[in-house]
Parts: structure tokens; sequence; C-alpha cells
């Protein structure tokens, strides 16, 4: 099954991580068919805490692809913020 999720990169006690859609056997860190966004969560000043293309999760949700728990939480925000702005 595809999957949308997130892949750590980042150092020790500074994550950050990458919105992937991969094969669900993959490892965490592993190959990725598609990088589509970004999420940092120690953001600070200026610094961008999330970037998603929206457009293209819809287009693999509407594939097929599932996305996880913590990435459907970070569209919803994304889409929130957007709908607000």
């Amino acid at each position: 099954m595809v999957t949308i999720r997130l892949a750590r990169a980042g150092a020790k006690k500074r994550p950050f991580y990458h919105i992937v859609v991969t094969d669900s056997r993959n490892r965490r860190d592993g190959s990725y068919l598609e990088r589509l966004g970004f999420f940092n969560p120690v953001a600070t000043g200026n610094e961008v805490r999330l970037n998603l293309d929206s457009e293209r999760i819809s287009h693999w949700i509407s594939k097929g692809a599932q996305a996880s728990e913590r990435v459907s939480k970070l569209v919803k925000e994304q889409q929130k913020r957007a709908t607000a702005a």
C-alpha cells in the first residue's frame, strides 16, 4: 500500500521531517516516490514551520494513498491556515 508519511531528517535533538509518498513496506527514512513538503516542529522566529503541496497530496489520496495520522493533522492545519488568510 502507498502511504503519505513523515521521513525524519535533521540533527540529534533538532528534528526536521520531509512529507513523502512511499510504499508502506519501505523503511521510515528509505526510498520514496515523491516528496510533498516539509514539517519543522522546532521552528523559531521567521522560519517556516509547515510547507505542503496540497494539490499533489489530493492527487495521491485520489489514487488510493493513505495518509498517516500525523500527516492528516498537518494537512488539516494547512487547510485551516489557508482559509484564514
